[in-house]
């Protein structure tokens, strides 16, 4: 079962993100909280599946709560929904650790179906927010993949495990794929992100689009 950790200080925005969540995640267990120091306090007690996040709190921000749950919780896809569609606030969400970027504003309509996505692994991220990632990395100087690979000397494991990766397959998955242990597989996460630099799986998907890696088996 679904465990979802949600974040949001207005009542009424609470209110109307768990039932658009309930509508997508039926079955699903919500635990609700309106302050920082409380969602930090639930990651170290609860286990979660998902995390939905505002960033503008009274107490912080949910980047805090991000960079929690990939410390003590790093299956957990950490999910912003918030109403500031800025790069100031998007790439610290992202280099936090945040799988997703939703804007409040959006219909309810497109907000679920981005949320269902999830389910193959596609991050959910607002259409303004998606152009926004991918003109910065557009305006990254572009290299032969040969080259770009040899930059990060990723090895043909590492290779491996970042496209499937990419790809939304979870570390299990990955593992049986390549007949490996979770654990080793893990490993290999963190090298990979340590020689990309990113903090993600969002930002790695983008780095193995860069790398011209979805063009493999």
């Amino acid at each position: 079962m679904n465990h979802i950790l949600l974040l949001e200080d207005i009542p009424e925005i609470r209110a109307w993100l768990k039932a658009l969540v309930k509508q997508v995640f039926a079955n699903a267990q919500i635990t609700e909280c309106s302050r920082v120091q409380d969602a930090l306090a639930l990651v170290n007690g609860q286990r979660f599946t998902l995390a939905l996040l505002d960033l503008g709190l009274p107490d912080g921000s949910g980047v805090e709560v991000i960079a929690a749950l990939r410390e003590k919780q790093p299956e957990v896809q950490s999910v912003i929904v918030t109403i500031h569609d800025d790069d100031e606030h998007l790439f610290p969400a992202l280099q936090a650790g945040a799988f997703g970027y939703l804007l409040k504003e959006q219909s309810r309509e497109l907000l679920v179906e981005q949320l269902q996505r999830m389910s193959g692994g596609e991050p959910p991220l607002s259409p303004s927010i998606a152009r926004k990632v991918i003109a910065y990395f557009a305006a990254q100087v572009k290299k032969p993949t040969s080259t770009l690979l040899h930059e990060v000397s990723l090895t043909d494991r590492e290779t491996e495990v970042l496209l499937r990766v990419a790809k939304g397959y979870t570390l299990p998955e990955i593992g049986v794929q390549l007949g490996l242990s979770r654990h080793t597989i893990a490993d290999y996460v963190k090298q990979i992100y340590r020689k990309l630099n990113v903090s993600s799986r969002a930002e790695a998907a983008l780095e193995a689009q860069r790398l011209g890696l979805f063009g493999r088996n």
